[in-house]
């Protein structure tokens, strides 16, 4: 009886959403143990996670469930357990994205095997959002993202660029061979960094094992793609500083984060436990204040919904690609992923997230700057 209750009280609530359970739309739950509605009550946005990874239960197209329950704006009915409660003060208590627990952090997701991404991602291995403006497929819309980039930068031969966050290489790849610039790239994975290298090799490319405010030389531009997230809000004044200490006066620095319309000091604790550790992404309300006195933001770029298609092309390609992975990584894993990416494709299609590139200069660009689309 109690969980016939328990069932009709999350029955409600995903009815404000059109869904339903055990229902015969694509985006309805199919609930396979009875004990889903209980934890989902109690442990929210965390426990809707746990549960699809333990099989629970299961939507035939998880990426619209997610587009339709946030549009309805469900997850402000989601309740908090403990563990999210704890999480939410530590969180505003500790520097979670300090130095050495930047660098744990990080690892932890990027660390898990090259061979994953290397199947996941576009040929260039560029993990963040592409640029989907005359696309027709993943490469071609990762490659429109890099040269997009340069041309902001309005990148000229023989520049030097410092690429905060710089993954596998793909942007220092890309700049040196199709304009001629000698850029360096810092990041915290070492997967990456030793990959990186080889992808690289022969360019005038150097890639570092090295944390950002460890960075003291000048450079022409500044790029970080997809960093911004892992910096953590008690760390947004110190990340701009940084960069503005490193980059030369006339120079511009390009940033591209996953944002928030509004601010938050904790992550989704999904996302915190299995993905992506103490991520946290920002708001232009973080962003602004941080580079208060430090830069002048010459243009803001939201192409949000361009994540959209490029989740669901790396989720059929993890999922293509997964006979080769589930020897190392199992079942569970598989389950694990397939909710981070459809997840997240149903977020961004929701509007729930945004992707900016911010264009930024020390002290304003004479004459004004040129946007570039």
């Amino acid at each position: 009886m109690k969980n016939q209750h328990l069932r009709q009280q999350v029955a409600a609530i995903l009815a404000t959403a059109d869904v339903k359970i055990n229902g015969p739309e694509p985006w309805d739950l199919q609930v396979h143990d009875d004990r889903f509605y209980k934890r989902v009550l109690s442990q929210g946005t965390l426990g809707l996670g746990e549960s699809y990874m333990d099989g629970w239960w299961d939507s035939r197209h998880l990426d619209q469930f997610v587009y339709k329950v946030l549009r309805a704006d469900l997850y402000k009915a989601a309740r908090f357990g403990w563990r999210t409660l704890l999480d939410i003060l530590l969180a505003r208590l500790l520097n979670l994205q300090a130095k050495g627990k930047a660098t744990r952090n990080a690892r932890r997701h990027y660390d898990i095997g090259n061979r994953l991404y290397q199947l996941m991602l576009d040929k260039r291995m560029t993990y963040s959002c592409g640029y989907w403006k005359n696309a027709a497929n993943l490469d071609e819309a990762q490659e429109n993202k890099l040269d997009l980039i340069c041309r902001k930068l309005n990148l000229q031969e023989g520049q030097r660029v410092l690429d905060i966050g710089c993954g596998w290489g793909s942007f220092a790849k890309y700049a040196a061979e199709k304009y001629g610039a000698a850029v360096v790239g810092i990041t915290v994975s070492q997967e990456q960094v030793e990959l990186g290298r080889k992808l690289c090799k022969g360019l005038p490319v150097e890639l570092r094992l090295q944390d950002y405010r460890d960075v003291t030389e000048k450079f022409d531009h500044i790029v970080s793609v997809g960093m911004a997230e892992h910096v953590g809000y008690r760390n947004y004044r110190t990340y701009f500083k940084t960069a503005a200490r490193c980059l030369e006066d006339n120079g511009l620095f390009l940033l591209h984060t996953i944002g928030h319309a509004f601010s938050r000091t904790s992550a989704d604790p999904f996302t915190d436990k299995y993905i992506f550790p103490n991520c946290l992404l920002p708001s232009i309300r973080q962003l602004g204040s941080a580079m208060e006195h430090v830069f002048v933001l010459e243009d803001l770029h939201n192409f949000g919904p361009y994540y959209d298609p490029t989740l669901m092309a790396w989720f059929e390609n993890f999922d293509r690609n997964w006979p080769q992975l589930r020897d190392t990584y199992g079942d569970r894993f598989y389950r694990m992923w397939k909710y981070y990416l459809l997840s997240s494709a149903g977020s961004f299609r929701a509007r729930n997230n945004q992707l900016w590139q911010m264009v930024l200069s020390k002290r304003g660009v004479l004459g004004g700057y040129e946007a570039v689309r």
